[in-house]
């Protein structure tokens, strides 16, 4: 059975607008694209036991794409920390492989909370526009391994691409904020990868899951969102030189506020 047409545009205008906004504010469109796929598949009948998990692996996939554009762009500005990427990287391929693991133990009501939970501390974050003093430098080895773990366990747990917790980490551990937002594009790509993987390997025996699923991912949601999605990133970069984009965070913080409700009602409710 094919696409419902209909949902082939939904899915096309959810990809331009989370790849224009991940453009503008330098953010994932991760607390987006989960509550819009959660309602989307909702609406069209999905399993209510997998729409918030098939929304989350789904919105995580779309990273892998939507950060390598990103990536590219600040690394000719030689403006990511390789060298802090190669420490962090190996705590998060564990920590969002993780995630995937306890995101599949998690009921539906448990996961749509943790997410609205999250997005409300991040809106809140992005109204105030709050900064961490930098306190102290990065930690070693062991240290940077437990944090890279903690950032892709969260980060798969919510289908975000890791900024609101590693640009805060690093800009805390005195690394430059450009620099931080550099890098921390540089590790939405392991964080998705590897929570992207940990996803399929949960659902891989999912009973009743809609055509074109695979594990908790769903193919069509991801090819039609990750293609408009990585064309509108650039228009919404060259909008950022142009507005106030205080201003945009601040209304931007508000919608979270709004999808963070809707998380938490769905949540309730199931």
């Amino acid at each position: 059975m094919g696409i419902d047409p209909i949902l082939i545009v939904e899915l096309l205008a959810m990809g331009c607008i989370s790849g224009f906004l991940a453009g503008l504010l330098g953010i994932g469109g991760g607390m987006v694209l989960v509550p819009a796929l959660t309602f989307l598949a909702t609406a069209k009948g999905f399993p209510a036991d997998y729409v918030v998990k098939m929304a989350v692996a789904t919105s995580l996939a779309t990273i892998l794409f939507t950060s390598l554009s990103s990536v590219r762009a600040h690394h000719k500005r030689g403006a990511v920390r390789w060298d802090v990427v190669k420490l962090l990287a190996p705590g998060i391929v564990v920590g969002s492989l993780l995630g995937a693991q306890i995101a599949k133990l998690l009921s539906t009501k448990s996961l749509a909370l943790v997410f609205a939970v999250f997005v409300s501390y991040s809106a809140l974050q992005m109204f105030i526009d709050k900064k961490p003093k930098p306190s102290r430098q990065l930690p070693q080895g062991p240290g940077m391994l437990g944090a890279g773990t903690v950032i892709g366990t969260l980060s798969a747990l919510v289908g975000a691409g890791g900024g609101f917790i590693s640009v805060p980490f690093m800009a805390w551990c005195n690394v430059a904020i450009h620099t931080a937002v550099a890098t921390s594009a540089a590790l939405g790509f392991p964080i998705a990868l590897a929570g992207t993987i940990g996803y399929i390997y949960a659902g891989w025996n999912l009973q009743g899951a809609p055509d074109g699923s695979f594990g908790y991912l769903y193919l069509p949601a991801l090819a039609l969102i990750a293609v408009t999605s990585v064309i509108l990133a650039p228009f919404g970069a060259k909008a950022a030189h142009k507005l106030n984009v205080r201003q945009l965070k601040r209304a931007f913080a508000c919608l979270l506020f709004v999808l963070a409700a809707y998380m938490a009602s769905k949540g309730l409710a199931a």
